[in-house]
């Protein structure tokens, strides 16, 4: 998959474009449908497929009060797995007050038609753009004839699932229900951490861990607890157990990201490892001294074995 992160001249003349345009956060199982619908349609008049996307998410631009955006992927994350769901061009398009701006017909003219001369757009019935989202599926089929591109549209249901798995999954992940949200997205959700150094407690009771660093303010993490989780490092795939939390036996003071990487020992520091999120094992806990909580990692160490089936 070829990733484009500019617009004026750096896109290629795609052969027979079918584009969808949306942020497809999570890349999730309603995602998924409308990528094989758009894969299809390329097979069909051996075409390319393109995902249209912006950077930074349009909330932060366009609304008043954009809060905190908290996001299911990093662009690398959506990047792979899209790449892994054989899509053949990811058009990132830096999205600010100027583009926002735009008429909605403009929109369509001078970024739709101008940059990707598409062959066939798949669009939600509801999807709105340009300035005031006055732009709809009707005015994109009425440029279409006269522009010469096929509008098609995504399914009212369809729709409705999509954005019903993402609210569900982020309420899933945040309330620590990873089988729900796992179960939503088809796949295991992941982050990646920069392994830094941490106060090595861990090596002391039997149980070092990899602290890790977050680079994305806009990644979702899970809620505080332990895990039974799955860590990635460069092409090689450990179980593990996570802790997220305030470590309350110890300090109770700093949020901290930690795995125990089973039957692993080598120096990771600098590393970025890939967690893949399989299930909450238990909440965080304050116990009364370090034996206790070295007793407790046991039961968690051999839960996450069990469920792992290591």
């Amino acid at each position: 998959m070829k990733v484009h992160r500019e617009l004026a001249g750096s896109l290629p003349e795609f052969r027979n474009a079918v584009i969808t345009i949306g942020t497809f956060d999570g890349v999730h199982k309603g995602h998924q449908q409308i990528l094989s619908q758009l894969k299809e349609e390329a097979t069909k008049i051996g075409g390319e497929t393109v995902i249209v996307t912006f950077h930074p998410h349009p909330r932060k631009i366009v609304s008043s009060v954009p809060g905190d955006v908290k996001l299911l992927n990093t662009q690398a994350e959506k990047k792979f797995l899209l790449e892994k769901a054989g899509i053949d061009h990811l058009v990132v398009v830096p999205f600010d007050h100027h583009f926002a701006n735009q008429s909605a017909e403009e929109y369509i003219v001078d970024f739709l038609y101008k940059y990707f001369n598409p062959h066939t757009i798949i669009i939600g019935y509801d999807h709105r753009f340009g300035k005031g989202r006055t732009g709809d599926y009707h005015l994109l089929e009425k440029y279409g004839q006269e522009l010469g591109f096929a509008v098609k549209e995504i399914p009212e249901q369809l729709l409705h699932e999509i954005a019903v798995s993402s609210t569900r999954i982020r309420k899933a992940i945040i309330e620590n229900d990873i089988a729900t949200a796992n179960a939503a997205l088809g796949y295991p959700y992941f982050f990646e951490g920069l392994v830094v150094e941490g106060n090595q407690l861990g090596r002391t009771i039997g149980y070092p861990t990899a602290n890790l660093h977050i680079g994305s303010e806009e990644k979702l993490i899970p809620g505080n607890g332990v895990y039974a989780v799955q860590v990635q490092i460069t092409d090689k795939t450990y179980g593990g157990m996570m802790n997220i939390g305030l470590r309350p036996t110890v300090d109770g003071k700093k949020r901290v990201i930690e795995v125990n990487i089973f039957d692993f020992n080598d120096n990771i520091y600098g590393e970025q490892l890939r967690i893949h999120v399989r299930q909450q094992l238990r909440n965080e806990i304050k116990f009364d001294g370090l034996e206790a909580l070295k007793a407790q990692l046991g039961r968690d160490k051999a839960d996450a074995v069990a469920l792992l089936r290591l």
